[in-house]
C-alpha cells in the first residue's frame, strides 16, 4: 500500500529548464476554466478527471499558484518558500456541468478544515482554496462555501477564496500522474464524501 514515506522518497524533477506561465487550456468555444487547490494536486487531478470525464470536462491540468515567484520548480514548491499552492485548473463546458456542480465537488472530495494541511501532507502548498476567474465564479464560490461550511462541515472550513492570479503549469510528470503511476501516492483525505445536497 502506497504511504506518505512513498511520497517523500519519489523523485524531484532533474530538469532544469524554467516554466513558462500558461495561458487559458486550449478548448472550444465557450469553454470556461475554474481552479482549485486541496492538496497534493496528483489525487485532486485524479478524482475530477473521473467523475467529470464525461459529464463537460475538456482537460485538467496539474500546476502551481497563489505565490510571489516566477517559473516555480516542484522542489522549490515543495519548500513552501513560494507562496504556491499545488492546484488543478480544469476546462470545462459549462452546458454539461456548472461551476458550482465543480465547487461541491470539490467539498466533498477534500477536507477544508485544515489549514495548510490534507492528511499527513502539511504546509502552505497544501492549502485549501478556491482562486475564481470571474465575479460570478466568486459569488458562487462564496454562496457555496457559506453553505458547506453551515451544513457540512459545521462551521470550520478555512478555505481561501482568492482572485486567480498567474499559473504555472506543472512539470509533465505530474500530469495524470496517477494514471501513468498506478498505485502511486493518494493522500488519504482524498475522498468522496456522502453530504446531503444543500439547501
Amino acid at each position: 500500500m502506497p504511504t506518505f514515506l512513498t511520497r517523500l522518497l519519489r523523485p524531484f524533477s532533474s530538469t532544469t529548464t524554467s516554466l513558462t506561465p500558461v495561458g487559458p487550456i486550449s478548448s472550444p468555444a465557450g469553454a470556461q476554466k475554474a481552479t482549485i487547490a486541496a492538496g497534493c494536486f496528483w489525487g485532486v487531478e485524479h478524482m475530477f478527471r473521473r467523475e467529470f470525464k464525461s459529464r463537460g470536462l475538456y482537460d485538467a491540468r496539474v500546476g502551481y499558484i497563489g505565490g510571489d515567484t516566477s517559473s516555480p520548480s516542484y522542489r522549490a514548491v515543495c519548500s513552501g518558500r513560494t507562496g504556491h499552492a499545488e492546484a488543478l485548473q480544469v476546462t470545462y463546458d459549462p452546458d454539461k456541468v456548472s461551476y458550482r456542480d465543480l465547487i461541491e465537488f470539490f467539498y466533498k472530495m477534500h477536507d477544508p478544515t485544515t489549514s495548510d494541511r490534507q492528511g499527513p501532507d502539511t504546509g502552505s502548498q497544501y492549502r485549501s482554496g478556491i482562486f475564481y476567474h470571474d465575479a460570478d465564479q466568486e459569488r458562487v464560490a462564496r454562496e457555496v462555501t457559506k453553505q458547506v461550511n453551515e451544513q457540512w462541515w459545521k462551521g470550520k472550513v478555512v478555505t481561501e477564496i482568492l482572485e486567480a492570479g498567474e499559473w504555472w503549469d506543472a512539470e509533465d510528470y505530474h500530469q495524470k500522474y496517477l494514471d501513468n503511476n498506478p498505485g502511486g501516492y493518494e493522500c488519504p483525505s482524498h475522498f468522496l464524501r456522502k453530504f446531503p445536497p444543500l439547501s
